[in-house]
């Protein structure tokens, strides 16, 4: 592999845990205060079309990036009416808005499909720090978001392990009988982190049709809302460890598309004469096996998920 391919499989696997871990992030919050939401694919579908149509509109792609976020978190609004007020199934919930979100996205973007983009996100060079060989080009000559992702991550992590905030978040997902007992509404804590997680659902989605695949194709996120969903579980729910299986499914992502070019063989088999549909499906082989790993690493030990997770809370019951 030629050094340039190399540096070219790097920066797009920077590129690709980007657009999970934004989506993480905003799980993370979500599982934190104890709500599953398995919605994650329609919100990025939903976003992805959004802010494709309104960065067509506009010409802006920060305009459409905000538009995004209003948009998932509108239909994490929709998830958290559905699941914490109405006190309905989560699960059920989170699925109806996967299958509804991609739907709904692909009946909007139906006269847009195919249509060059306007305008996206450009690649930009932090001065002095982009020189650097191999380092300076993999991670400082990136798109703004990928940055923006950095800063939301160590926000998060601030939020969540020292700010009265956070660390009312991570009770509500613990016992949220007793975050209620001592004055926080959990309804407002649940319905707050649901809708933070779908601006972070909708804004990884128009990452992806704004730089990484600009336009609007029907099914582009391609189930990457949930690898985002399992990467909350490979994180231990930890905003750092999130980072790190960010970059490891990025690097599957990237490496996917560019193992049909290598010239190279594994037990015997040319990689480049291995259908590309068996190649495509190493990042969800992936998840499955991180997914049997932990159940297996936690048989026996107490689990890092938070204790309510999935569980409605009604006052009335307490």
């Amino acid at each position: 592999m030629s050094e340039a391919a190399l540096v070219g499989l790097f920066v797009a696997t920077v590129q690709f845990a980007t657009l999970v871990y934004l989506a993480a992030l905003g799980e993370l919050f979500a599982e934190r205060a104890g709500v599953l939401n398995l919605g994650v694919e329609g919100m990025m579908a939903m976003g992805a079309v959004s802010g494709f149509m309104v960065g067509l509109e506009t010409g802006s792609p920060w305009a459409a990036f905000a538009a995004a976020i209003v948009v998932g978190a509108l239909v994490g609004g929709l998830h958290a009416l559905i699941s914490v007020v109405l006190g309905a199934d989560q699960v059920v919930s989170g699925l109806a808005l996967t299958i509804g979100g991609v739907g709904l996205a692909a009946y909007v973007g139906r006269n847009v499909g195919g249509r060059i983009p306007e305008t996206q996100f450009t690649d930009m060079s932090i001065a002095g720090l982009a020189d650097i060989r191999w380092f300076g080009e993999i991670f400082f000559d990136q798109p703004p978001v990928v940055y923006l992702a950095v800063g939301l991550g160590l926000v998060s992590w601030f939020v969540l392990a020292r700010t009265r905030l956070g660390l009312a978040l991570r009770a509500v997902g613990e016992s949220a009988p007793t975050t209620d007992a001592v004055g926080h509404s959990v309804m407002g804590l649940r319905v707050g982190a649901v809708m933070v997680g779908g601006a972070f659902a909708g804004g990884a989605g128009s990452f992806l049709s704004l730089y990484m695949a600009p336009g609007w194709v029907e099914g582009m996120v391609a189930g990457r809302g949930w690898i985002a969903v399992a990467l909350v579980i490979f994180g231990a729910w930890h905003p750092g460890r999130l980072a790190f299986g960010a970059l490891l499914f990025g690097f599957t992502l990237a490496l996917q598309p560019r193992l049909q070019s290598f010239d190279i063989g594994l037990l015997g088999v040319q990689v480049n004469e291995i259908s590309p549909a068996l190649l495509g499906m190493m990042p969800f082989l992936l998840t499955v096996v991180v997914l049997v790993i932990i159940s297996w690493r936690y048989r026996h030990r107490p689990s890092p998920a938070p204790a309510d997770l999935g569980i409605a809370y009604r006052r009335e019951e307490r």
